[in-house]
């Protein structure tokens, strides 16, 4: 008890002292989850929203690959996105492998299925009269989803919210895609596996303390979207 009691005061006085290594392993995995979480709405809201409410070709097979795409190991997303972004990759001349950006695009593929389930569950429970209503006063199709979405506002908030919590604690996208280079794609998981594997843990409790109260706050949110 000793150890982690130990442990546990030099991680909050690495917190308190504004270590910059700590910082900025934080602030690098707030950018990325953000990005990733931003890119995600902008694919998943309306797919989300497309899938949810119109009876499209293939609606039923859609709904079966977001489902499906949800339990999609973490490696294995990062090793496609790793196919791709690499020097032999169709993207290869980007340089986008070990680069905050390859970590974007990789946590990106991760959440859009989420934020896309989650907004097909939401627009499902709202409800529809909004939209004929809409059209019968001269909105288009497209103005008719927007006033919905507006509707179910705090449903859709929730849903960007959840992505950016899938996101935020990711490990195996964020190490293979950025390679865990310190000052540069280091994020908070990847930092942590490596300071525990160096002995370093009072550095990693530290982070670990950051993590869970992120972890905590995106769960508050959550709960109070669902409320209201």
């Amino acid at each position: 008890m000793d150890f982690i009691w130990q442990s546990l005061q030099a991680a909050f006085r690495l917190i308190a002292s504004g270590d910059a290594e700590v910082y900025k392993t934080v602030w690098t995995s707030l950018y990325v989850a953000g990005v990733a979480t931003v890119i995600a709405g902008l694919i998943g809201i309306p797919t989300g929203a497309v899938v949810g409410l119109y009876n499209i070709p293939l609606r039923r097979a859609a709904i079966t690959v977001l489902n499906t795409s949800m339990a999609l190991p973490t490696v294995v997303v990062g090793l496609v996105v790793y196919g791709f972004i690499s020097r032999q990759g169709p993207l290869g001349r980007f340089d986008l492998l070990f680069t905050p950006t390859g970590i974007i695009i990789g946590l990106s593929v991760l959440s859009i299925p989420l934020v896309a389930h989650y907004t097909v569950s939401t627009v499902q429970g709202a409800d529809h009269r909004i939209i004929s209503t809409a059209l019968t006063l001269g909105a288009s199709r497209r103005q008719a989803t927007l006033k919905l979405l507006a509707e179910v506002r705090f449903g859709v908030m929730a849903a960007l919210v959840a992505g950016f919590g899938r996101v935020i604690a990711e490990v195996g996208v964020a190490m293979m895609l950025g390679g865990n280079i310190r000052g540069f794609t280091r994020t908070m998981t990847t930092a942590i596996a490596l300071e525990a594997s160096k002995g370093e843990f009072a550095f990693g409790l530290a982070l670990g303390l950051v993590l869970v109260a992120v972890a905590l706050f995106v769960n508050l949110i959550i709960n109070f979207l669902q409320y209201r």
